[in-house]
């Protein structure tokens, strides 16, 4: 079931009347009964589960999403997580909050677990699920379940907040509309179709033999590579978001690889995946901003690579997390490798200027 549930979610990307069903589906994995999907740019577009539909347009129409100060603590985090109402408030202040005291409760609701997203394109995205208050607070367990399928929500919810939630009715209007350099890609890498934003990336992306695909990076070219092998595996740990390298060596884009599926062939064609190349606007990117838009880091990952950012040693990671050293050193390995560095003195260059504010 995980592996049609993530079809399915790439399939939203750009078939927007699928994620009322996908919502349920991710619902599910939590014991909610329905799922949200927030994303703001210049205007605010929202679609839910069917079974919370009506309570949440009340919610947008009647002001409660601007009173609601859950985004707000959702979006503060850096951790690449979903997070639950005691995450930032105690009982006694759930119950004082009036958006949970006069809106939620009254409708049967009052607990949830959600996340939040900010990507150097000035898209903020906001998921959650959404579970009876008679339920009870969400469960790490399922916030577990959540973060193992978060990564692939991420990337399809930037393709569909580009959209503005709006199926295209081909792959030139679709890739005109991302306002983002793409690229759509066959199987073997080989170019299908490109972006207008795409046409002037030579410092980034060259043509290879047989109009595949290439990346001056090498790092970032090698896991693109295996990415889109992989595509058609079984591989839930493989790393499709990834920093791409100027020759200065600091990170200037964040690539995405997102599956085609289902019903996205009606406006992608036989495309096998697209590539999202995202500028990272700052001189020098910000290490909080790098780290969100790389949606592959678990949560433990991300917090390991902001350690190793701030100077801190393994040894001292795993102290501070009361966790075994060889689990420390497991995890900056795998971020090693999502991020394509070498060394740990790599890592800590690339994600210099921990703490920094995005770009705005």
């Amino acid at each position: 079931m995980q592996d049609d549930l993530i079809d399915r979610i790439y399939e939203c990307s750009v078939v927007p009347e699928a994620w009322p069903t996908v919502l349920d589906d991710v619902a599910a994995l939590s014991g909610a009964v329905g799922g949200l999907l927030f994303s703001a740019r210049k205007a605010l577009n929202w679609t839910a589960s069917d079974r919370v539909a009506d309570v949440f347009a009340e919610y947008v129409n009647d002001g409660w999403f601007g009173k609601c100060s859950r985004r707000v603590c959702l979006m503060s985090q850096d951790a690449p997580s979903f997070f639950v109402e005691h995450d930032f408030w105690s009982d006694a202040e759930i119950d004082a909050d009036p958006v949970y005291r006069d809106f939620f409760r009254p409708r049967g609701f009052g607990w949830s677990a959600g996340t939040g997203l900010q990507v150097p394109t000035g898209d903020n995205i906001v998921f959650s699920v959404e579970r009876p208050f008679t339920d009870g607070p969400v469960d790490p367990d399922s916030v577990a379940r959540l973060n193992m399928i978060r990564p692939h929500l991420a990337r399809s919810a930037l393709v569909s907040a580009r959209l503005q939630h709006k199926r295209a009715q081909g792959a030139s209007e679709a890739l005109t509309a991302l306002q983002l350099p793409a690229f759509l890609l066959k199987a073997t890498g080989e170019v299908a179709e490109i972006s207008p934003l795409a046409a002037d990336l030579s410092d980034h992306v060259v043509h290879g033999a047989h109009g595949r695909l290439r990346l001056r990076d090498g790092q970032a070219d090698r896991i693109l590579t295996d990415a889109i092998a992989a595509l058609d595996r079984d591989a839930g740990d493989m790393v499709r978001s990834f920093p791409v390298r100027g020759d200065d060596g600091l990170p200037r884009l964040v690539a995405h690889v997102i599956p085609v599926r289902r019903g996205a062939h009606d406006v992608f064609g036989d495309s096998f995946a697209l590539l999202l190349l995202i500028p990272v606007t700052s001189d020098r990117a910000p290490s909080a901003t790098l780290m969100k838009s790389l949606f592959d880091l678990t949560p433990a990952e991300a917090r390991v690579a902001r350690g190793i950012a701030a100077g801190e040693t393994p040894e001292a990671l795993a102290t501070e997390g009361d966790v075994a050293i060889s689990t420390v050193r497991t995890q900056l390995r795998r971020v090693l490798e999502k991020t394509g560095c070498a060394r740990q003195a790599d890592l800590a260059a690339l994600l210099a200027r921990i703490g920094a504010s995005a770009p705005g």
